[in-house]
């Protein structure tokens, strides 16, 4: 075949190697915007490129919707879709500008009186719903959809009114916690590991780490995974482990767990990649197609966690 001169295409990951099994299971099962996403960090694909994806979930309020959390079908936007979003716009470098200004918009509009985020607001009645997800007349604000949020706009130094009582409930969520759950500790994680004190963040997550090994509420020999306690309301089998907590080796929740604790628990993230290539949702599924898009974005996850971790490269 004569030359062309074209430029080459990008490499691909060696045939059969963890990337290249993962990587032929996203193009096989994932919605478009985790196509795209495994192109931007894998494959050296273009950040405009997921932005036109996400863009599909947007509505006119400024917020997300359309199942972009994949537990919440239907079209309406809700604080959860647009944690989602400000999740992809962070990883795609994209977290700012008039974009990140309509969404401050909405979070203002949908706001508990508290200046803080309630989870699900009752506009979600009538849509398909994962059964664990209670829609009540007058949601509370909630550290879980809250932290992660302000977490995420200042790490990316968004500044916005929204943002000062959002910050200070937080702080104060954060500090009052006393019996808690693995995704709230998670939330939790998000806003210390960005919150600009940083001397008060390093002594709420020491606290919150001792907490997390006093309550068991991370798997420290996934040997013995029934000698940890399951949270209630969880599904069977629906445990956390130091990665869950500790996504990257630059988090405050990193020096919860020795390095024979981290290994341990990487190890067992790389072992649970499945024959066809994605890595398994742990949480209750309840039906075909939010476990599917789930686990693209799982499996997204896990190789940005093995990665963080120096476990390959790509």
């Amino acid at each position: 075949m004569a030359e062309t001169g074209a430029s080459p295409l990008p490499s691909t990951p060696p045939a059969r190697s963890p990337l290249f099994r993962a990587e032929q299971f996203v193009w096989l099962t994932a919605r478009v915007l985790e196509q795209r996403l495994f192109a931007h960090h894998f494959l050296h694909g273009t950040p405009d490129a997921v932005e036109a994806a996400l863009d599909a979930y947007r509505n006119e309020d400024g917020g997300y919707g359309h199942a972009l959390e994949p537990d919440l079908r239907g079209p309406v936007s809700q604080p959860l879709h647009t944690a989602h979003a400000l999740r992809v716009l962070d990883a795609i470098g994209r977290c700012g500008g008039q974009r990140v200004e309509r969404v401050c918009r909405y979070l203002t509009s949908v706001s508990s009186a508290d200046g803080a985020l309630p989870a699900i607001r009752p506009s979600q009645r009538g849509y398909p719903t994962a059964p664990f997800v209670p829609i009540v007349d007058d949601p509370p604000s909630e550290l879980l959809a809250t932290g992660p949020v302000v977490g995420l706009l200042h790490r990316n130094q968004v500044w916005h009114a929204w943002l000062f009582r959002a910050t200070d409930f937080c702080w104060q969520a954060v500090e009052s916690l006393e019996k808690s759950h693995p995704y709230e500790v998670e939330a939790a994680v998000v806003f210390l590991d960005a919150a600009p004190d940083r001397s008060r963040a390093q002594a709420a997550a020491d606290r919150l780490g001792r907490m997390v090994r006093e309550q068991r509420l991370a798997v420290l020999d996934p040997n013995r995974p029934d000698a940890y306690p399951v949270a209630s309301g969880y599904a069977p089998g629906e445990h956390h482990f130091p990665h869950d907590f500790a996504r990257s080796p630059e988090s405050l929740a990193r020096a919860w767990f020795t390095d024979d604790e981290m290994a341990r628990s990487l190890d067992h993230l790389a072992a649970e990649q499945q024959d066809d290539g994605g890595w398994p949702v742990r949480w209750r599924q309840w039906a075909p197609a939010p476990a599917l898009e789930a686990r693209a974005m799982v499996t997204i996850e896990a190789l940005r966690i093995l990665r963080a971790y120096g476990r390959f490269v790509g």
